[in-house]
């Protein structure tokens, strides 16, 4: 079953189809078992799309990167398969690889050579760019993440944001159908960091799909149509953003306003809608300013219609209503019960 059209939790996660489909990774049982024992990667069976933007996520240890290595054949998987563009990898990598653009862990350049040099080698050493066009290309990968300026400054003298900018200017040295970015936005500032979002959302539009993970939440929140969050090894949930944040206990959230005499009332109104539709009961009340409270639950399966209605019959005077959707961060804290920083 596709992803477009539904959000899996961990056994339900779609096995991927012998050639992809219409993915441009699909993975089946993907695993990863190192020497000691470990098992970094565990029965994954990873889809994405064509032309979406899919934010990987996890916390540190959850075998984000390992994943990463293996569908770009840096690491031999110990079972299953990952076919990417089309292309069974390892053995198709020759195949597939030109027409993928990969930042992975942080990019390795010469610290003698100038920025536009670096890319220079690089490109030198891909067999299937047209040469006649290497100042062209590499000029215009130089503009696109903002390095003109410092293209001819050694890279030892870069700065870490400078450094992940120059490896996305790899990554984009010639047009891409897949783009794989591994933390793009480490070691940039914020104007950087939204940069490097304003970029991912125009490579989507140029018709390229981008997989990419990140420990910034709410950088990925602004910027992906597809979600997978990984745990331990194994992936827990993937599929459209909204499908996803819809589909948990975090499920849309009714905000009502109203006078605190009424907060009981507007609190067993709510919760009894919740119960009713088979969401969770569990209602929140916050304080506002003066006599004014704001009373949250969760809507479950009860229209937003229904509660200015059910409130007023019940009495309570309704001075604002909203809806509150549950970030991707919600569901990660909810999915996995832990916290903000997921860098890997």
């Amino acid at each position: 079953m596709s992803t477009a059209a539904t959000a899996h939790a961990t056994d339900d996660v779609p096995t991927a189809p012998e050639g992809g489909g219409d993915a441009v990774v699909a993975t089946r049982g993907l695993t990863k078992r190192f020497r000691s024992g470990q098992v970094a990667v565990d029965g994954i069976d990873l889809r994405v799309p064509r032309g979406a933007v899919y934010g990987f996520l996890g916390p540190n240890g959850s075998g984000k990167t390992t994943t990463i290595r293996m569908l770009l054949g840096l690491v031999q998987p110990s079972a299953g398969e990952a076919r990417v563009l089309g292309g069974a990898m390892p053995r198709d990598s020759a195949r597939v690889l030109p027409r993928v653009g990969a930042l992975v862990e942080g990019p390795a350049f010469q610290p003698y050579l100038t920025g536009r040099r670096n890319l220079e080698r690089l490109d030198a050493v891909d067999a299937t760019t047209d040469p006649r066009t290497k100042r062209t290309r590499i000029a215009a990968a130089l503009d696109r993440v903002g390095l003109t300026a410092a293209a001819t400054k050694p890279y030892r003298q870069y700065s870490l944001g400078m450094k992940q900018r120059l490896g996305l200017a790899a990554a984009l040295l010639r047009p891409r159908d897949l783009l794989i970015l591994d933390e793009p936005t480490n070691g940039l500032d914020p104007q950087g960091t939204r940069e490097v979002r304003q970029l991912i959302r125009e490579l989507a539009d140029d018709g390229a799909s981008v997989l990419v993970s990140s420990h910034l939440l709410s950088e990925i929140d602004q910027v992906c149509t597809h979600v997978g969050v990984m745990s331990r090894g194994r992936l827990l949930v993937q599929g459209e953003r909204d499908v996803v944040t819809a589909g948990g206990r975090t499920r849309e959230r009714a905000v009502v306003t109203t006078t605190r005499e009424h907060t009981e009332a507007a609190s067993r109104v709510l919760g009894r809608l919740a119960g009713d539709a088979g969401g969770d009961p569990l209602v929140t009340v916050g304080t506002g300013e003066g006599d004014v409270v704001t009373v949250t639950s969760p809507l479950g399966a009860a229209a937003l219609t229904d509660v200015a209605p059910a409130l007023v019959a019940a009495g309570v005077p309704v001075l604002g209503l909203r809806t509150d959707r549950p970030s991707l961060e919600d569901v990660f804290v909810e999915l996995t019960g832990e916290g903000f920083d997921v860098a890997r």
